[in-house]
């Protein structure tokens, strides 16, 4: 019996979590795991035994090679989304905002009327040729601003220039827009349904809540012009097909999730995103308002999610979408599409964005540190570089050498990095250096604890739960996923 590599960590005096580089994970007790590192198999339970060798932590002699080939198939499956390169393009239609959010990551600039800060028709078709030059055979477009549908007409534009070169570049593509919903006309909306462009939009919870830190521009609430047009999408859509939402979570509503997760179950909503508020824009002028501390969002979080699943298993289908993403991490060989969990990062792999003025950058964040002057991460512009020169070039590939958890300071011998990832311009912002310092990260702190209280769950085995979470990776309520055994 051979002992193939691991990580591990002691959750206390009896208990030890071990991972290995295909993600799997086991939970033994101390002595259990004193007997494995000494390799005195015949000491442990037969159970245990066949644990270790079903996730590969040992393997028979003459099943070595089959464990390792195994291995080898999982990691590839984990880092998938790399033979594809950059599949997710956010394009920034304009800086104009309807909305004054005291945490605006975005920053931004001008009045409603001010078109100084929108996009171009040359830049839009400049735009649309470049992400066509990405090899990856999925393309997904999504619009962003300030707020995307102030300048619409370039939407149509690039809609349907899309569409025009995808006649022979035979790509999956799709569409998504990201708006406060504050006003939307039927002309606007019968022109996203008939291009199947989704809709992603924001809740911070009720009224008051909401309105709180999203100052409309255009109406005397920005919570009832939500309501109105989120009733006018659903119209379109479909009550399954329309808009989804996120949560920026400030001081404001920190200690209120549970009546929030209420809120967007009474407006028809089946899912959350649950996102800490982060440093950027505006987000950093009002930090003695809006901020708090790591410890305080995760135990808000962790009550949150608690009463999420406690909802589920009571027969109500809502999904924590964060939580979603991470349980596919955990549970499944496959890589996800966010961003901030891969490894190497997928800023600039996995996706980028294009300002509105050309400028290309490997995150969102890349382009919000821009917005205050610092252009650290200004990959290129469409208007005068080519694909090779932002793609191939050199800041694109100081964050790939930076950017993999397994040969990371603090990250390598974690027993978390298979589910957590890099986030090289959250590090630059904390400390000003892209590898970032793992003991007081905030980004590492958060995703640490939450993928902690997951595992927990997942380690007590609780069918229930387990049920629970296997809904929200195949996104179908628990009765459909009983119904498809």
């Amino acid at each position: 019996m051979k002992l193939l590599p691991f990580d591990f960590e002691r959750l206390d005096l009896d208990n030890v979590l071990l991972t290995n580089i295909a993600g799997e994970a086991i939970l033994l007790t101390s002595k259990e795991f004193e007997i494995l590192c000494n390799e005195d198999y015949d000491w442990l339970p037969e159970l245990s035994v066949n644990e270790l060798a079903a996730k590969h932590f040992i393997a028979n002699d003459d099943s070595l090679d089959l464990s390792i080939n195994l291995l080898a198939n999982k990691l590839r499956s984990r880092k998938d989304y790399l033979s594809g390169f950059t599949s997710l393009h956010m394009v920034v239609l304009t800086l104009r905002c309807n909305c004054m959010c005291s945490y605006c990551h975005a920053s931004s600039k001008g009045g409603i009327s001010d078109h100084a800060y929108d996009m171009d028709e040359f830049t839009a078709r400049n735009t649309v040729n470049m992400i066509f030059k990405s090899p990856a055979p999925v393309i997904k477009i999504e619009f962003q601003g300030g707020e995307p549908t102030l300048n619409f007409d370039i939407l149509k534009v690039i809609v349907l220039y899309a569409e025009e070169l995808n006649t022979t570049a035979c790509k999956e593509l799709s569409f998504v827009i990201c708006t406060n919903l504050l006003s939307l006309s039927d002309e606007q909306l019968d022109f996203l349904h008939k291009h199947k462009v989704d809709i992603s939009t924001s809740c911070d919870g009720t009224k008051s809540m909401h309105d709180y830190c999203r100052k409309s521009l255009v109406s005397d609430s920005a919570y009832e012009s939500f309501i109105n047009n989120l009733e006018k999408c659903r119209n379109i859509y479909g009550r399954d097909n329309g808009p989804s939402a996120l949560l920026t979570v400030t001081r404001n509503n920190l200690g209120r999730l549970r009546e929030i997760i209420d809120h967007y179950r009474f407006l028809g909503f089946n899912n959350m995103f649950i996102r800490a508020l982060n440093p950027y824009g505006y987000a950093l002028d009002n930090k003695n308002n809006l901020d708090y501390s790591v410890d305080e969002f995760v135990k808000a979080y962790k009550d949150a999610l608690a009463y999420i699943i406690d909802l589920n298993i009571k027969g109500i289908f809502f999904v924590e979408s964060y939580a979603a993403l991470l349980l596919q991490r955990i549970l499944t060989p496959f890589s996800t599409g966010f961003v901030d969990l891969q490894s190497p990062s997928g800023a600039g792999i996995l996706g980028c964005i294009y300002n509105f003025n050309g400028e290309v950058y490997p995150a969102d964040e890349g382009r919000m540190l821009a917005a205050r002057g610092d252009k650290t991460f200004l990959m290129g512009n469409v208007n005068n570089n080519s694909y090779e020169d932002i793609f191939h070039g050199k800041l694109i590939q100081k964050l790939v050498k930076n950017s993999c958890v397994e040969c990371m300071p603090g990250c390598s011998y974690c027993a978390y990095k298979n589910y957590c990832g890099s986030d090289p311009i959250r590090y630059y912002v904390e400390c000003n250096d892209i590898v970032g310092k793992r003991y007081s990260s905030g980004f590492c702190k958060k995703n640490k604890a939450i993928i902690k209280e997951l595992l927990h769950y997942l380690i007590k085995k609780d069918s229930a739960t387990m049920k629970v979470f296997w809904s929200w990776i195949n996104r179908k309520p628990l009765e459909v996923c009983d119904d498809n055994k």
